[in-house]
């Protein structure tokens, strides 16, 4: 494939995972030691939020506006602590024991690992919350250096020999299984041909010099280590870029067709009826769903399921692409996971192919 191959990943203690990107040190995978702990005695009520890489910035202002929402309403204090790392990363944690009480991840395969291998998280799960626990969506686009000097400007730019793709590994990343599954649909879509579609997407892979394990990691190594021309990211960590390194430095290109990006949000059950935190947790990701909340997913550049709740400023920033969903194209979440993502799927054959 390259002199780089496909299965060669940084190590988790080299992921970016702390909220500014300018930080490089002290990272950790899962990120649960740097969680904002508050004191016991300082609170009547606390909640584990294990979500996934990009949405750290997000969850910081979540987090505190349903603490004081949750305050005027009841008396109680609570405190929301958040877990950050590679959404494939972080349902492994929660599988082997972290305590999470509410599950936010980047791709609804992990949840549904959760929920098969530990059955802390019924099957049925999406069924559970509003809108199959999709509180806000996202899609893919393309972060460049500044005047795109690379000429990138839709999917097939990818693969000119001469554009290094940054993206993370989608075994351990959401965002690097949408970015997978969002160039394979897209040259599905093209041709109607799996064949084809698969060699698009290994081609694509050919071009990428270093896999990080998140995608917070794959912004750092582009944007602060100065690796690469383009990066597939969602729209929220592109416009982080810009707001830590500034526009002088980078370009957004949105190309006119990419993928239907499906974070879900789910109740760990089993954890919450165990620590007798139900009632907060069940309030918590109903907050997800209020006005409040939603204009919050839409400030930070996520596309809220309620767009008459975000300040029309902030949904100009999110501009018409035509999306396709992957289920469409390959059906339901097991058969999409198995089929690229679990041992012997597409990943790994091409991972070998490249050897």
């Amino acid at each position: 494939m390259s002199e780089h191959s496909l299965t060669r990943s940084r190590r988790p203690g080299r992921t970016g995972l702390l909220p500014s990107l300018r930080v490089a040190a002290c990272l950790a995978a899962t990120a649960l030691t740097a969680l904002p702990l508050a004191s016991p005695a300082s609170a009547d009520s606390a909640l584990l939020n294990v979500s996934y890489d990009p949405t750290r910035e997000l969850y910081r202002d979540i987090n505190a506006a349903f603490a004081e929402e949750w305050k005027a309403k009841t008396g109680e204090t609570v405190t929301v602590r958040a877990s950050h790392g590679g959404s494939g990363a972080q349902a492994r944690t929660v599988i082997d024991g972290v305590d999470a009480d509410v599950v936010t991840l980047g791709i609804p395969s992990d949840i549904d690992a959760i929920a098969r291998l530990t059955k802390k998280i019924p099957a049925d799960w999406r069924a559970k919350q509003p809108n199959q626990g999709l509180p806000y969506t996202s899609t893919v686009v393309f972060l460049v250096r500044k005047g795109n000097p690379k000429g990138v400007k839709d999917w097939d730019d990818l693969v000119k020999p001469d554009v290094k793709v940054i993206t993370p590994n989608p075994k351990t990343s959401a965002g690097g299984r949408w970015n997978f599954l969002a160039a394979w649909g897209y040259a599905y879509n093209k041709d109607k041909d799996t064949e084809k579609a698969n060699t698009f997407v290994g081609q694509i892979y050919k071009q990428v010099p270093v896999l990080d394990t998140g995608a917070r990691g794959s912004t750092i190594t582009f944007a602060q280590r100065g690796l690469g021309d383009v990066l597939p990211t969602w729209e929220n960590e592109a416009y982080l870029v810009f707001e830590e390194f500034g526009r002088d430095k980078f370009d957004v290109v949105v190309p006119p067709t990419s993928i239907y990006a499906e974070p879900p949000v789910a109740l760990v059950d089993a954890n919450v009826d165990r620590k007798g935190t139900r009632k907060q947790a069940e309030a918590y990701l109903a907050f997800l769903y209020s006005d409040k909340a939603q204009a919050i997913f839409a400030k930070h550049h996520y596309r809220p399921l309620k767009r008459e709740a975000a300040a029309p400023a902030d949904l100009a920033q999110l501009p018409d692409v035509k999306l396709f969903k992957i289920e469409d194209l390959q059906g339901n979440w097991d058969e999409i996971q198995k089929k690229n993502f679990d041992s012997g799927g597409l990943f790994d054959q091409l991972s070998r192919a490249g050897r």
